[in-house]
């Protein structure tokens, strides 16, 4: 066991020196389990300076955290919640211990290695729905080294392709529905060496998975890895370009998560989380599996094939889930829908991520609810860089302020950090000391890994401004901020103020090439269906003049067109540089 990780992670750290005040506002439960309570970021300076985790040289979050976990359950030293609480909406319903969850992961772990004789280093795809079998797969790819590449349901033939062959993968875990893309392009990848089917019946050339895991060995010895060795590769949602693999290490996320465990999402033993991510991208590894299991929270899912708020809202009335976490799109959704005739009675602290959140939804959210959304920002390449923790002010439309994890700044072009006020490239401090929470590299590409970095900041690609009191505020991707004759202006605003009107359902704002002006601001609005058979003009003058209200006239877009629905990467995230292209390939 490594006891310094284990300290840190499942106790108050004693890796981390707490002076007496600071240790005293971590109240402790009886099992000496971190209680991250509204009180805690009231000093948010005096938590943040002394969060300093020194990280083991072997670490591994299924026997260092689950396997640990499974022991304290044993002692009844956690309260009886399951580690894994699944349900399908048909009535099915699976609840795992940590117990179970470490015989099964063991068993998996021994499918990967003895029927598919893959080593530590080996990299596997997994593309899965919403099923307790990619739990298993999760950890049983920790139990055996071997380097995780999760991918959605959603990806087409191509881009499986892409995948196998950048990753050069050995071996791929799916089902019937995604099965035959994998074979339509198998031939050409020739790394791949075994194919798993995690569906009933069988189909040639695949091996059965569940058959597999009926038959194998509860019996595992869990590899030693060490902090820094690869643990998952996650291909990034593609906003700006060609999807990057982004590597992580078994430390970067098995120990960096838990600011967001225990800081942001306000985790314990006691809480059951729903996370709504997909499974195919990074969000579901930070709040599906290292920070509620960091904390020996409960995982709460829904198969849901297809996002239905009305199956999130009965969801929410009637299991106990205590800590709920969805995108800024869904949260959109839910508040055109009537929420005063359900009942979310455990519901307690809820939190959004992957875009930037309007403030009018946030307002509208906890008008309905009484609960407030706390937005958090992060990339694939980090954990959380910026947040809105629990009993922090919240300022609507901002991101909150740095994690505990990294020292957060705004910079110019060369390198200099910009007083508050001034706009610039939102940067994390990588010099003289990389955080560990930080990813390892882009995998086989050097070049694209060190251009990340200016002078002794990793840039995130991102524009933002720091506030007096040290908040951090979204402008936009670096490419998406517009320069309308000499003024510039951030898309996420204007965004913000078209969807406060209630004719706009979703709004993605991109420069437009002018002859006067070189680039003017152009919206793309999804109209709500009250306003769909309006008037275009004077719909379009309406809104004009209202962004002109909500936000600096110069700001308001001076063009406008109307679309069933906007270009979205199949993480749900608006496609801005598409739309940008199209204007200018006018041009």
């Amino acid at each position: 066991m490594v006891l310094a990780a284990v300290h840190f992670l499942l106790k108050v750290p004693s890796a981390v020196s707490l002076r007496a005040p600071l240790r005293r506002s971590l109240q402790v439960s009886s099992p000496g389990y971190p209680v991250c309570t509204s009180q805690n970021f009231k000093n948010y300076e005096a938590i943040k300076q002394q969060y300093r985790p020194e990280v083991p040289e072997y670490f591994n979050f299924a026997r260092d955290v689950l396997d640990r976990w499974t022991e304290m359950e044993k002692e009844a030293k956690r309260p009886k919640n399951p580690a894994l609480w699944w349900v399908n909406g048909d009535g099915e319903e699976v609840r795992w211990s940590f117990e179970e969850l470490g015989v099964l992961s063991r068993k998996v772990a021994n499918v990967l290695s003895d029927a598919c004789g893959l080593q530590q280093g080996d990299r596997v795809i997994l593309i899965l729905p919403r099923i307790p079998e990619w739990w298993l797969v999760n950890v049983a790819c920790m139990r055996t080294g071997t380097v995780l590449i999760p991918g959605t349901q959603q990806l087409t033939a191509k881009d499986i392709l892409h995948r196998l062959q950048k990753s050069k993968a050995k071996c791929i875990i799916t089902d019937d529905s995604v099965a035959p893309a994998v074979e339509s392009v198998g031939p050409e990848c020739q790394s791949l060496k075994f194919k798993l089917l995690v569906s009933e019946g069988h189909r040639e050339g695949w091996l059965n998975f569940k058959e597999l895991l009926k038959r194998a060995p509860s019996d595992h010895h869990c590899v030693s890895t060490k902090h820094q060795d690869p643990m998952a590769i996650y291909f990034t949602s593609g906003t700006t370009g060609s999807p990057k693999m982004t590597e992580h290490s078994h430390g970067s996320y098995g120990i960096g998560l838990t600011v967001n465990g225990r800081y942001w999402l306000d985790l314990t033993s006691s809480d059951v989380l729903w996370n709504t991510s997909d499974t195919g991208w990074a969000k579901s590894g930070w709040s599906s599996i290292f920070s509620p299991w960091i904390q020996g929270a409960c995982v709460f899912a829904h198969k849901m094939p297809r996002f239905n708020p009305s199956i999130v809202f009965e969801s929410l009335s009637r299991f106990p889930i205590t800590v709920f976490c969805s995108a800024p799109t869904a949260y959109r959704m839910f508040v055109q829908h009537k929420l005063s005739s359900y009942k979310f009675r455990s519901l307690r602290h809820c939190v959004s991520a992957g875009e930037p959140i309007n403030p009018e939804v946030m307002g509208e959210w906890k008008e309905q609810t009484g609960l407030d959304i706390h937005e958090g920002y992060g990339q694939t390449e980090t954990v959380l860089i910026c947040g809105n923790f629990k009993g922090m002010k919240i300022k609507p439309g901002s991101m909150g302020k740095p994690s505990p994890g990294y020292e957060v700044k705004i910079i110019d072009e060369n390198s200099n950090i910009l007083p508050p006020g001034k706009e610039g490239d939102i940067a994390i401090r990588v010099k003289p000391t990389r955080p560990f929470c930080l990813f390892t590299c882009y995998t086989d590409d050097p070049e694209k890994t060190e251009a990340t970095i200016r002078g002794n900041f990793y840039v995130t690609g991102d524009r933002g401004i720091m506030d007096e009191d040290g908040y951090f505020w979204f402008v936009g991707r670096a490419d998406d901020v517009i320069n309308s004759a000499g003024y510039r202006i951030g898309p996420f605003e204007v965004e913000s103020a078209l969807i406060e009107h209630p004719a706009v359902m979703e709004a993605a704002v991109v420069s437009s090439p002018d002859p006067i002006r070189g680039e003017v601001v152009k919206a793309f609005v999804v109209l709500t269906s009250d306003y769909v058979s309006r008037d275009p003009e004077k719909l379009m003058n309406e809104l004009q003049d209202h962004v002109k209200k909500v936000t600096a006239p110069y700001k308001y877009p001076r063009k406008m067109e109307f679309v069933q629905q906007l270009p979205k990467t199949i993480s749900g995230k608006i496609r801005r540089k598409e739309l940008r292209q199209k204007e200018w390939r006018k041009v």
